[in-house]
């Protein structure tokens, strides 16, 4: 392991296990832990005694820091000569800002290191029963922001027609979604899937049609994965996982 100062690190989604080897290794040197709203929690009985933990999660619509203080934060601490590390839900670079992050700490001459993590868009899915790929049935996959789809000049035409999409935090877009993507050439009965709190024991997954979908999960809320695609269809036979509680222990021991 390198002697960055910074380790943005990637926590997985939902299941705590599903860190790697090397973040969980940074998490165990760490003096200062800045965690996101989605990173597990019970990774952060991780971190080492005496090690500061600092909520800098976001929810829609509330912030409790804005982007431009958390990379203030991450500066300063590191300049204290603190070991820092910027634990993230999923892989800090899908969606999660930390290239901004990266950014920041570049500009102030510091040393950072990235440890990428599990992204939600493969690992939820997976959770579900949902292969994003499969032969015969999907060759390629397409990861959205659901932040954006509302926007004026966002690129429906550039959506693919065709493969599986995955989409993050859409779940409040979800009729705007559905009702483009069949204006644009999706058709109405392909499967889709709402997932929320995915690889977590709270684990709920809604299955419907393109045309169906915003209705049958109008009851689901944030974290949400939107899987749409013919993929969908394989989790009547593939579903695995039985909403298993875990005990908090992990099996991994690594030298801090």
């Amino acid at each position: 392991m390198s002697n960055a100062a910074v380790f943005i690190v990637g926590a997985g989604p939902g299941d705590p296990d599903l860190i790697t080897v090397k973040g969980l290794a940074c998490l165990r040197r760490a003096d200062v832990v800045l965690y996101d709203r989605l990173a597990p929690r019970e990774l952060l009985a991780e971190a080492r005694p005496g090690a500061e933990l600092i909520d800098v999660g976001k929810e829609p619509q509330r912030h409790r820091r804005s982007q431009d203080e958390i990379n203030a934060l991450l500066v300063a601490k590191a300049r204290a000569g603190l070991t820092v590390v910027r634990l993230k839900g999923g892989d800090p670079f899908v969606f999660g800002r930390g290239g901004e992050e990266c950014q920041a700490l570049a500009e102030a001459g510091l040393a950072f290191e990235v440890v990428p993590g599990v992204s939600s868009a493969i690992a939820v899915p997976a959770y579900a029963g949902i292969p994003v790929t499969q032969r015969g049935v999907s060759s390629a996959f397409t990861v959205l922001t659901g932040h954006t789809v509302e926007d004026s000049d966002f690129n429906w035409e550039a959506v693919p027609a065709a493969g599986t999409l995955v989409l993050l935090m859409g779940v409040r877009h979800l009729p705007t979604i559905t009702r483009r993507l069949i204006e644009h050439g999706r058709a109405p009965e392909t499967p889709a899937a709402v997932i929320q709190q995915g690889a977590t024991p709270d684990q709920r997954v809604v299955v419907g049609s393109l045309a169906d979908i915003a209705e049958r999960a109008s009851a689901i809320q944030s974290p949400a994965t939107i899987v749409i695609g013919e993929v969908v269809a394989l989790r009547e036979q593939i579903a695995w996982f039985k909403h298993e509680v875990w005990d908090g222990s992990f099996e991994i021991e690594l030298d801090a």
